[in-house]
């Protein structure tokens, strides 16, 4: 075992990644000290998303289709669980996250006695957020209170922390973005102690692009609608 698996015992950082090789090389870069236990789930790219992954010491591991993001996660979340991780840290490809968040989200849930740690962008504002993704968000959050009783201030937020107990107790079935508000009924349901973790999310022009402009706010809260419907 390596000096830096030594650090971070126990703890995968799991990396949905669909067509992300632009940004994936900075964000594994940022994501060094974990390494190699950051499992990068190449969701059916058509681009170098895989090699780029590979060539940064990340492990990987890959859908042959586009599955989804959720569908993404629940196949590094269970591939984190076989090698026995303690922890799982849920973190997106696009650069969004800032890699240091995840020593945040440790230190709090270490004193906490919560089994998940949610990262939430709206604790100590947020800068940048394009004004309809404020809205999009704010209504998910009103929505996801009504669903779930959970008092959340960001309910779609990708950087989390599980424990292997809370990793093991969710089971994620929602393909698309929905999986985010399938996470928090599941600790609802499961009666599961979170606590919120103030994060900073980067927009930049490439996240924009990738999922944070206009027509994702919507998909956003149609997959809310569905998520409700379905369950």
């Amino acid at each position: 075992m390596s000096t830096r698996e030594r650090r971070k015992p126990g703890l995968w950082v799991v990396v949905p990644a669909y067509n992300e090789a632009e940004a994936l090389g900075a964000v594994l870069r940022g994501l060094a000290e974990y390494l190699p236990r950051v499992a990068v789930v190449d969701d059916g790219s058509s681009d170098r998303t895989a090699e780029v992954a590979l060539e940064s010491g990340a492990t990987v591991v890959r859908h042959a289709i586009n599955l989804g993001q959720g569908a993404a996660l629940q196949t590094g979340i269970d591939y984190a669980l076989a090698r026995n991780a303690s922890f799982i840290c849920t973190f997106d490809a696009d650069g969004q996250h800032d890699p240091a968040s995840i020593a945040a989200l440790q230190s709090a849930l270490a004193g906490s006695g919560a089994s998940v740690a949610l990262g939430s962008r709206f604790l100590e504002g947020s800068p940048g957020m394009p004004a309809l993704r404020r809205a999009t968000l704010r209504a998910a959050v009103a929505f996801t209170r009504l669903q779930t009783g959970l008092r959340l201030s960001d309910a779609h937020n990708g950087l989390r922390l599980l424990t292997r107990a809370a990793a093991e107790r969710i089971r994620i079935r929602q393909p698309g973005m929905a999986h985010a508000s399938e996470i928090l009924a599941a600790i609802a349901r499961e009666r599961l102690r979170y606590i919120e973790v103030p994060t900073r999310v980067h927009y930049s022009a490439y996240s924009l692009a990738k999922g944070q402009g206009v027509s994702n706010s919507v998909k956003i809260l149609f997959d809310l609608v569905y998520a409700a419907w379905s369950r």
